[in-house]
């Protein structure tokens, strides 16, 4: 926990497990998450329509245990559309998302 989930439509293609781990590095930088506790993942769109005529789009949804402050919440969503900015520059739409999860109902099984 947390999970950082990338959502993306890039005709001229992306280098997933780069960018996954460019994401991953920028997001423990914050402070707001330790490293072994991050799952990342890359889900590409088939096809996308866009109101606004761009054709490209990556959008980060980061899901985390409720506590953390707006502040660093804040810091953590520029932190990753500024890096997604930098090392995926052709992108024409780059958002994020941070979302609270109610630790009184996450629950998960590890296998031992």
């Amino acid at each position: 926990m947390p999970h950082l989930v990338v959502e993306y439509f890039a005709p001229k293609g992306l280098d997933g497990p780069s960018v996954l781990s460019d994401l991953l590095d920028t997001a423990v930088a914050t402070g707001i998450m330790q490293r072994a506790d991050v799952k990342a993942r890359l889900l590409p769109s088939e096809a996308i329509l866009m109101g606004d005529g761009r054709g490209s789009f990556i959008h980060v949804t980061v899901s985390m245990l409720a506590g953390r402050t707006p502040e660093a919440k804040l810091g953590l969503s520029v932190a990753l559309t500024s890096k997604l900015r930098e090392i995926c520059p052709d992108i024409e739409a780059i958002s994020a998302d941070i979302r609270d999860m109610d630790p009184a109902c996450y629950k998960k099984s590890l296998k031992a």
